[in-house]
């Protein structure tokens, strides 16, 4: 990532604490558990370690520790049975999930020769849980369960974690990094329109405001020429141009790739939302022309960059860049009423991580739909299952997913320098656009190389944001 974040998990396990003075050797063997399930957490993410609670008090403590570091996401480790106040104190001031993990120590116990201790120790994890879920149902809190085991390992557990933590790193990108708008929405696309304040209320994303005078000068300072060089070699090696390239044709266009990330580093942003609706002459023009390609190579550095000034879709694509690796700008292209199959891209900057061949770069006289001309970007998205995801409110300003999945097939798409993916859907494709269409998007969403919807669930958990999901 070029603006790199890192999301910030709370732990905490918890025991009876009347039973450890009944049984000493638990306190060792809770040490443990907990020592194990920390080391199971990815090193992606920050671990705010709130120990072992076995006290209202030591909840406490735990929960300010929370507080303070404005955590993500909450993972409690139940290790044996706990009443809810080794849980509660820890966790009713914090508006973030908590994800009870229920993982027992052996797959089953030893029916002719375990002891109490060792069924509180090693068998008995499950039994605070349905507890644990009503209390926190009572609070108002949002939960999770994980349900697993320790012995002989357990994937399922792991990859549910793992999901929870790039879940919750969508958060805390939102929290630490920043959305640049410059110039404003095209005109019109009413549905594109936002309240900056909402977004930041609801969405915790700050947008910070630029003007296109200023984007104009931002590359009068970049001046090192071998800096220019290197980046000019890596747009070559990033696309394919139409006629051949060479690090002269580029030049320009890499010292504004150099210029544009110094302002995302400086200005900490991870999304951005552009349109120009100016005349395209002079300065003006030479940048507007080179736009599509130099977005992109912002994009395969984990900066969202949105045509059109939007928004939500720039959200959209870096939650999908978040969770999966790629985030490709899409929306609705055509429908080929033959093949069964929805026709979805579009054209702009795009992500090069989701094309399986080298994307491509052409020069168009007309940017359809808007002012001037320049360079198109054509990219090849990988057949096999995709996740399409859109981002759009509703008349009182809250926020609504819309998350579908389908399959990427092979076959004809159009060649003029725009982005298509031919896709199959279980519902069909008439179905699909209808049911997509009824649930409200923007007209843009993003799309993500594999199925991602599981994930998406648990983001919008963590955001507290309701999910319409049209097909899977």
């Amino acid at each position: 990532m070029l603006v790199d974040t890192k999301a910030r998990i709370g732990v905490f396990s918890i025991a009876l604490g009347a039973y450890l003075p009944q049984f000493p050797s638990l306190v060792l063997e809770f040490e443990s558990q907990n020592a194990s399930f920390k080391d199971s957490i990815p090193s992606a993410v920050e671990i705010i370690d709130g120990g072992i609670v076995t006290t209202k008090e030591q909840s406490q403590a735990a929960g300010n520790l929370f507080r303070a570091a404005d955590v993500d996401l909450v993972f409690l480790q139940l290790l044996t049975y706990a009443t809810s106040y080794n849980m509660l104190p820890a966790v009713k001031d914090l508006d973030v999930p908590v994800v009870l993990v229920n993982v027992q120590k052996l797959r089953a116990l030893d029916y002719d020769h375990t002891d109490i201790a060792s069924w509180l120790g090693e068998g008995y994890a499950c039994g605070a849980v349905g507890e644990m879920v009503a209390d926190l149902e009572r609070f108002g809190k949002r939960h999770a369960v994980i349900t697993g085991v320790v012995e002989s390992g357990d994937p399922a557990v792991q990859a549910e974690m793992e999901a929870w933590c790039r879940a919750a790193q969508t958060r805390r990108r939102f929290r630490d990094t920043n959305i640049a708008q410059i110039g404003r929405p095209y005109p019109g696309m009413m549905d594109l329109y936002i309240d900056e304040s909402n977004l930041y209320r609801r969405m915790n994303l700050y947008t910070k405001q630029f003007d296109w005078e200023k984007m104009w000068v931002i590359a009068d300072s970049v001046t090192d020429e071998e800096a220019i060089r290197g980046k000019a070699q890596e747009i070559l090696d990033t696309f394919d141009i139409e006629g051949g390239g060479s690090v002269e044709m580029v030049w320009d266009m890499a010292r504004y790739v150099i210029a544009f990330e110094q302002w995302c580093e400086r200005e900490k942003l991870g999304l951005i939302a552009s349109h120009y609706d100016g005349f395209a002459k002079g300065q003006a023009g030479v940048l507007d022309s080179m736009l599509i390609p130099a977005f992109s190579m912002l994009i395969k550095q984990g900066v969202a960059c949105a045509v059109e000034g939007d928004i939500k879709v720039a959200m959209a694509m870096s939650i999908l860049k978040t969770i999966s690796g790629t985030g490709q700008l899409a929306e609705m292209y055509s429908i080929d009423f033959n093949d069964d199959i929805a026709i979805i891209g579009h054209s702009g900057s795009g992500d090069a991580d989701i094309s399986e061949k080298k994307p491509t770069m052409k020069i168009v006289e007309v940017f359809h739909g808007k002012s001037g001309g320049g360079y198109l970007t054509q990219f090849y998205p990988f057949t096999g299952p995709v996740t399409y995801l859109a981002i759009t409110q509703d008349g009182d300003g809250h926020f609504k997913f819309i998350a579908a999945e389908g399959v990427n097939e092979e076959g004809k798409i159009l060649s003029f320098g725009d982005t298509n993916m031919r896709t199959r859907f279980t519902c069909g494709a008439r179905e699909f656009v209808t049911r997509w269409s009824e649930c409200g998007p923007t007209h843009h969403f993003a799309a993500a190389a594999g199925r991602h919807i599981d994930t998406i669930l648990k983001v919008a958990k963590i955001f507290d944001v309701p999910v319409e999901i049209v097909t899977r």
